[in-house]
């Protein structure tokens, strides 16, 4: 039976509403008394041995992780790789900093991290993320094509904010977004506009993009149904992160909860997941 897991980003707890939360165990007590399945980790090779006090603490905690790892070049990626596998995570996903000019440049590198990938044993992603390897909508596009085995962990903020898009989207960009979607194998959740990285999810100036991201999310959930066999799980993860992601006032201050906003995305994404049940889809087609 397929499992929906909804994690937590570690980032995203720093900062929060002007309180600065370091310290590891009140932070991951508190991800899993709000029920999160686990974490994300952002790490670095210089922050390697940082990530690894974190082992004993997930499992003291029930916790699962997926490690989003930085890499710039190959000594990066296989040291990143071996401390993926070394911390159990269920998922890597990789945002490369490597800057390829155009997409024949970017080919070689993605086949080889593929291929470093497979020998270390540990899958991978890759991001859906600005200033890192996939910075573009439509070079991503044009790689996927080149690269037919390669999929992705959509973060749909980062190119909505790319492409300065707006509503409503229009054929053409929803078009897109689906063939983002059909090669996405895990998604991250964050709302930003055609000119912001992170929005507040319950201002009425916003409520707009709140039902464009849900929607994209819900198509998202129901490819990735289709796709996946019966045993798979999807790992959906909160990712608000704190400022200058976060909009704050003249003090500082952030202008919205994040801790309280990323458990309202927790919750869309499970009401979305159980509505995409086959079997409840079933009834409701009995129903109308």
């Amino acid at each position: 039976m397929q499992k929906l897991k909804v994690y937590q980003s570690i980032w995203a707890m720093q900062q929060r509403s002007g309180a600065l939360l370091t310290e590891r165990e009140p932070v991951l007590d508190r991800i899993a008394e709000a029920g999160y399945s686990g974490v994300a980790l952002d790490v670095s090779v210089d922050e390697i041995n940082d990530g690894l006090l974190y082992k004993s603490l997930l499992k003291e905690r029930n916790l699962e992780c997926q490690v989003i790892i930085f890499p710039r070049d190959d000594g990066d990626f296989v040291k990143l790789l071996e401390f993926t596998k070394e911390m159990n995570a269920q998922l890597c996903v990789v945002v490369g900093m490597a800057f390829p000019l155009n997409v024949s440049g970017a080919i070689p590198i993605v086949r080889n991290w593929m291929s470093l990938a497979e020998k270390v044993g540990m899958p991978i992603l890759f991001e859906t993320h600005r200033n890192c390897i996939l910075n573009d909508m439509f070079y991503t596009l044009e790689l996927l094509d080149a690269v037919p085995e390669m999929n992705l962990c959509a973060d749909f903020s980062h190119y909505v904010l790319n492409r300065e898009l707006r509503l409503p989207a229009g054929n053409m960009f929803e078009h897109l977004f689906n063939r983002l979607i059909e090669r996405s194998s895990s998604f991250q959740g964050r709302i930003s506009s055609h000119e912001q990285i992170q929005i507040q999810l319950d201002f009425p100036q916003h409520t707009a993009w709140v039902e464009f991201y849900k929607n994209l999310w819900r198509r998202g959930i129901e490819s990735w149904r289709q796709r996946m066999s019966d045993s798979d799980a999807l790992v959906f993860l909160c990712e608000l992160g704190p400022p200058p992601y976060a909009i704050t006032n003249v003090h500082g201050e952030e202008l919205s909860d994040r801790w309280a906003e990323a458990q309202t995305i927790k919750s869309w994404i499970e009401s979305i997941w159980m509505e995409s049940e086959p079997e409840c889809n079933s009834s409701h087609r009995h129903a109308s």
